[in-house]
């Protein structure tokens, strides 16, 4: 069973699509800082598949925890990423923050 890594996971989008490729036969992993998002979804999530998915926390702009987890995991088979900030308003309110959230680069 291929495990694909879904980032923003417990969001709307991202705990849809969970859903959907457990259905299709994938092990899913989440990955999401909760910034966004409840950790109740992934009961939500279990009742619907009957399983709960392999969660981690943490923020995807720890440059540490990202290659932790990569170094891990090298079975991941693939990556749907959803884990990003996206609120028109606020964006425009504080740049810098959504810059730094859905741009970040690792040197």
């Amino acid at each position: 069973m291929s495990r694909i890594l879904v980032t923003g996971g417990t969001g709307y989008i991202g705990s849809h699509t969970v859903v959907e490729l457990h259905n299709a036969g994938y092990k899913p992993v989440i990955i999401d800082n909760l910034s966004n998002s409840n950790i109740k979804i992934l009961d939500q999530i279990e009742k619907i598949i009957g399983v709960k998915p392999e969660f981690h926390q943490f923020d995807l702009c720890d440059a540490e925890k990202v290659n932790a987890f990569v170094q891990a995991n090298p079975d991941i088979q693939g990556i749907i990423h959803f884990a990003a900030s996206k609120a028109v308003g606020e964006s425009v309110q504080d740049p810098l923050k959504y810059y730094h959230n859905n741009f970040f680069l690792i040197d």
